[in-house]
């Protein structure tokens, strides 16, 4: 599964996957405790792969620095967002060490790796994107070409 079907719903805790899409809002699951909710469509509502990091070039996808941190981590799970605000500065430098400073703040970082810990523990490990319907039509139309 991808990040577009994973959500972070303001006032509650983790995350919730999407499920389906009423008339009000969408239905969702807990990935903490597998409990299903109803989101009204008046809640904030983010989803994980609407989100990006600043960098000092450009912002990054969530996926893309979850696939850094898996990638760094060996796909083992990070430390504690629990930990203090020193050490998850340095984790996330050792990562990701062109971040802004100046933008992403101690508690982006322990949302950041609270949430890849969470996916991580799910087994949830694809961050990347799904393709959109064009590119997958383009691509499949290339392959075929090239098998001619």
């Amino acid at each position: 599964m991808s990040l577009e079907k994973i959500i972070s719903v303001a006032g509650k805790p983790g995350l919730y996957q999407v499920l389906t899409q009423t008339r009000t809002g969408v239905l969702a699951q807990s990935l903490i405790d597998g409990k299903k909710i109803t989101v009204s469509a008046r809640e904030n509502v983010s989803l994980l792969s609407e989100i990006a990091i600043y960098t000092m070039t450009e912002e990054m996808p969530l996926g893309q620095v979850f696939q850094k941190i898996f990638d760094h981590l060996s796909g083992a799970t990070a430390l504690s967002h629990k930990s203090s605000k020193d050490e998850l500065e340095a984790f996330f430098f050792e990562v990701l060490p062109e971040y802004d400073e100046d933008r992403v703040y101690a508690s982006d970082i322990k949302k950041v790796v609270q949430w890849y810990n969470l996916l991580v523990d799910k087994g949830l490990t694809d961050f990347s994107l799904a393709q959109p319907q064009e590119e997958a039509e383009e691509k499949a139309q290339e392959e075929a070409q090239d098998k001619a």
